[in-house]
């Protein structure tokens, strides 16, 4: 089956994936601390590089994520490219990624939060740590107020300026919502967009973008095409 172009539509964010092909260290330790500072740094002098406004990361032994906005339809490509050869170069042989990277637009005003909270939740999910803000190497603990040494890295997102009069109050009110969590339903939809590949967002919102997105924006409908009325 032939694989689908890149999803880009000009000024959308966007939830990127990038696997490794073998963890940074074995599975028994799920924190080479010294190969994701590294990583770290090479993410920050990267993605000011190519532009990327990154509004949430993840670095994992074994992934990348990213919500970020790119200036144009290549940026975030050439962003993780870099990140594979400086891994190549400096910190092991062979292929760095288990293949392409995954990416989904995510709509603004919507979904940019529960995919923020979606990608700093999974240290927790993945039992390393008991809250967000507790893992090292992510944008959690900028957008909870508990450490701020990585906020040169993160451009904030609107939605995230727009949940608080101060920045006392929109970290208090993000870290009530990484307690919270998200429900079953939305994780859901954030992994089928994501694995999919297609955007996450309401039917107004891929309405809207259609026309503008490289290609189409969901999967078709499965089934035959309805007839239409005689």
């Amino acid at each position: 089956m032939a694989r689908l172009p890149r999803l880009y539509a000009p000024q959308i964010p966007q939830l990127v994936l990038a696997e490794f092909a073998r963890p940074l260290a074995a599975v028994s330790d799920p924190t080479p601390q010294a190969e994701l500072d590294q990583l770290l740094a090479w993410l920050q002098q990267d993605a000011r590089g190519h532009k990327v406004a990154l509004h949430g990361w993840l670095l994992l032994n074994d992934r990348i994520i990213l919500l970020a906005t790119p200036p144009d339809a290549q940026s975030l490509s050439k962003l993780i490219q870099a990140l594979g050869r400086r891994m190549a170069a400096q910190m092991r042989r062979g292929r760095v990624f288990a293949g392409r990277y995954r990416s989904a637009l995510v709509e603004p005003g919507h979904w940019m939060l529960p995919a923020l909270i979606w990608l700093e939740s999974l240290p927790v999910q993945m039992h390393y740590v008991d809250k967000p803000e507790n893992w090292p190497w992510s944008s959690a603990a900028g957008h909870a107020g508990v450490d701020t040494r990585s906020d040169a890295l993160v451009t904030d997102h609107i939605d995230y300026w727009q949940d608080g009069n101060t920045p006392f109050a929109r970290q208090a009110r993000y870290r009530e919502r990484m307690a919270h969590g998200l429900s079953a339903t939305q994780n859901r939809r954030i992994e089928q967009a994501l694995f999919g590949q297609w955007a996450l967002g309401e039917p107004a919102f891929l309405a809207r973008i259609e026309a503008r997105a490289s290609r189409r924006v969901a999967p078709t409908p499965r089934g035959r095409p309805r007839k239409a009325a005689g």
